[in-house]
């Protein structure tokens, strides 16, 4: 058996009761960020948006691809910013400027005019401008400070938000659409990010050199990693880039079109979200499972046969009957295997690079995931554009599914020794409210 490390921690038996509270608020965070919420209720926009302003099905999911080019260039800058200066501002300011945005779609203009396209998306490139620092570019940094032989679960138990915004998001969303309409929908969404930022205020921090464990640190007592340029040499990048742009293309454009592939089948826009939630039961299943195997077993050993799973989800979706037990079977596979993926990119750049860099590092690996997450729903909607089916798009994904988590198998075993960083990452904003003295 091949396991994640080679020699025990016994500080690991308790990085759970060190850190539970700043993993609770990640849990929140990540829930409530930019990650999760745009992606869980755009796909219920879509008919709304074609019935008040007879825009195509592309018109209507082209904002997520605005959205997630933006956020994903912009996902090192916000990773360096996180390393200079520290997650919880970087993270703290950047949710709080994404509930103002989100809510700021919902002064959309109710008019036919061709300006509303243009200004509906400029609302969200705003989005993606301040949002890309609620994501797990910032929470997983500190993650990954706090924990080494529990991280992949961590990681895990860190990713779950973005389940719980999959299993509550729809739900909610759904009905505030039926009740009060859509752009009600996003000023009342927008709330649950200000909840996330009250809770991570109080609770959500780095730990101090003391606190972090030994195994993430030289000697000296010095964070250990690769800087960006060398990773950007190292074929293990990008490999791991390959992988991740493969998995997000197949996988994206299946998950924000699900609801119509399934109402397409003749399920309708209750049971369609119902598969959705069912997804994210799977993203849930998958990020646990696969972080408490990562921390284990080798991660291709872990990360292949899950990165399969989806290309039998497609499978399903391609028959021409369709039961809901079919769709939510093949949501579940779904969620399972981008539940796993997720996971991987924050596990796999802590493990092969160190935490020296990891926000930069990181920040370069989220933006094959976000560009080909983003790009990807436009690519399913111009398949049904033009041809009236999904089908085509989801016979491609099959074998990008299968060749992305092969690539990972050839990635080696993790280095047993990293350089120590030149120097300690300034943190110049306390990473706690402190009260002042006399």
């Amino acid at each position: 058996m091949v396991t994640a490390t080679d020699q025990p921690n016994p500080s690991g038996q308790g990085e759970f009761s060190k850190g539970w509270s700043v993993l609770l608020a990640g849990i929140l965070g990540v829930m409530c960020g930019a990650s999760p919420l745009p992606y869980a209720i755009i796909g219920f926009t879509v008919k709304p948006l074609r019935d008040e302003f007879g825009w195509t099905q592309t018109e209507a999911v082209i904002p997520i691809t605005i959205f997630g080019v933006i956020a994903s260039f912009l996902a090192p800058v916000f990773g360096w910013m996180a390393d200079r200066f520290g997650v919880r501002p970087v993270a703290l300011w950047s949710v709080f400027a994404f509930a103002l945005a989100f809510a700021a779609v919902s002064l959309t203009p109710a008019s036919n005019e061709p300006s509303t396209l243009y200004i509906y998306y400029g609302f969200w490139a705003l989005i993606g401008l301040v949002g890309i620092g609620s994501t797990p570019v910032t929470w997983s940094r500190a993650i990954n400070l706090w924990f080494f032989e529990n991280r992949g679960l961590a990681l895990g138990i860190l990713l779950t938000g973005t389940s719980f915004a999959a299993m509550i998001f729809p739900q909610v969303a759904v009905r505030i659409i039926e009740g009060l309409g859509w752009r009600s929908m996003f000023a009342l969404m927008a709330l649950f990010p200000v909840v996330a930022l009250i809770v991570a205020y109080f609770l959500f921090r780095e730990p101090s050199p003391e606190e972090r464990p030994k195994a993430i640190e030289s000697a000296s007592g010095k964070l250990t990693g690769v800087a960006l340029g060398s990773a950007l040499k190292d074929y293990r990048f990008w490999l791991i880039w390959l992988s991740i742009a493969l998995i997000a293309t197949a996988f994206g454009g299946a998950y924000i079109n699900m609801a119509t592939i399934v109402e397409e089948r003749g399920l309708d826009a209750k049971a369609a979200a119902s598969v959705i939630t069912v997804l994210a039961i799977g993203i849930f299943s998958g990020r646990l499972i696969t972080g408490a195997l990562l921390d284990r077993f080798w991660q291709g050993f872990v990360a292949f046969p899950l990165l399969c799973l989806p290309a039998i989800s497609a499978w399903i979706l391609l028959g021409s009957d369709v039961t809901f037990l079919l769709a939510a079977l093949a949501g579940f596979l779904l969620g399972f295997a981008a539940g796993a993926e997720s996971d991987l990119i924050a596990y796999l750049t802590g493990r092969y690079f160190g935490m020296a860099h990891y926000g930069k590092i990181y920040g370069m690996l989220y933006m094959p995931f976000g560009l080909f997450s983003a790009a990807s729903p436009v690519v399913y909607a111009q398949v049904f554009d033009r041809t009236g089916s999904f089908a085509p798009m989801l016979e491609v994904a099959i074998f990008m599914f299968i060749i992305g988590g092969a690539l990972l198998l050839f990635l080696g075993k993790y280095p047993e020794n990293l350089p120590e960083a030149e120097e300690e990452i300034a943190h110049p904003i306390p990473n706690t409210p402190q009260p002042e003295t006399a």
